[in-house]
């Protein structure tokens, strides 16, 4: 704890020496660094924040042969058509329920890899699991959609296979609602594990090895090393982390809910991205699938302020 504090104290006064020079010397001096930050900024300008001006269609039943200008004023009535739905409840409790499920597996286990994987110390072997634990980002959902849907199969997938070999009798994993959100946190904990925990072994990496030295020299274990050394070094980073993943909660990826669920498990799979795909693309209900979808967005956005004041109080930690 003491390393940690001292550490937000080194930043705090190094990022007061930083901003007491005049506005143009800094912005001289890091020239070369804004210039490689300025794709990323037209990035988020035309594709993030521009976009934003289409959000007004929620208000307004917009008809697109006349036009996003001219189309009627309609205020919060798609918003009172979702809530008054009986849909409404179904489809909140399953995004939330879902997210929740994909947070408590997905956040904590690519820290834990990152430490297990910091303590291998076969460079090539720790290269090699690295190397195969990124592969399945890389892997699109279809693909991945298409692998659980045979390892599953109720007659030739090896899960099924598996379940005979020991008595049992095959069960229709995709057909079973009880199942899906099983079935979709593994998938989504297996393809992002390794990706997700590139950030945290860059944070490992920062850490003073002269900590470990003094705490060899100590008599403390890996285990103790581990515990009051490196998880609070990268704490910072682990929180930060955990803010951004708590302002997308309610955002689940359409392809791989779209390609697993199926009408008899819409009971628990159909999720608000879900909604909206079919509402927009599908009855060609504009107005009202981008005011679910708006609805979205704020409840992610308040999720994030909440959880980044809360760190703020705790931690010392925050975004913003």
């Amino acid at each position: 704890m003491t390393i940690t504090k001292n550490k937000r104290k080194a930043q705090k006064d190094a990022y007061s020496a930083h901003h007491k020079k005049p506005l143009g010397q800094r912005i001289w001096r890091d020239r070369y660094l804004l210039l490689l930050f300025l794709p990323c900024l037209i990035y988020f300008i035309l594709f993030k924040y521009a976009p934003m001006y289409g959000a007004l269609v929620a208000f307004k039943d917009f008809k697109p042969f006349i036009g996003f200008m001219k189309s009627p004023w309609v205020g919060f009535e798609h918003f009172q058509m979702f809530f008054s739905s009986p849909d409404s409840w179904r489809l909140i409790r399953n995004t939330l329920l879902l997210g929740l499920d994909i947070l408590l597996w997905s956040f904590p286990l690519p820290i834990v890899f990152a430490l297990a994987l910091n303590e291998i110390h076969n460079t090539k072997f720790k290269k090699a699991v690295q190397s195969v634990s990124y592969m399945p980002h890389f892997i699109s959902a279809v693909v991945v959609c298409g692998m659980v849907t045979s390892f599953l199969d109720p007659v030739r997938g090896a899960v099924n296979l598996l379940i005979k070999v020991f008595g049992g009798n095959a069960v229709n994993f995709l057909a079973e609602p009880a199942y899906f959100r099983t079935i979709y946190v593994i998938s989504e904990v297996w393809q992002t594990l390794g990706w997700s925990g590139i950030v945290y072994l860059a944070a490992i990496s920062g850490v003073d090895p002269g900590y470990y030295e003094a705490a060899t020299l100590d008599g403390a274990s890996r285990l103790r090393q581990i515990w009051s050394i490196t998880l609070p070094s990268i704490a910072p980073t682990v929180v930060t982390m955990l803010i951004l993943r708590v302002g997308h909660v309610m955002n689940m990826n359409l392809e791989k809910v779209l390609l697993l669920q199926s009408p008899v498990t819409y009971e628990v799979s159909d999720v608000i991205t879900t909604f909206v795909y079919r509402s927009g693309i599908s009855n060609g209900q504009i107005s009202y699938s981008t005011a679910v979808g708006l609805f979205s967005s704020v409840v992610n956005l308040i999720l994030l302020v909440i959880a980044n004041t809360a760190s703020k109080r705790i931690a010392d930690t925050g975004i913003f």
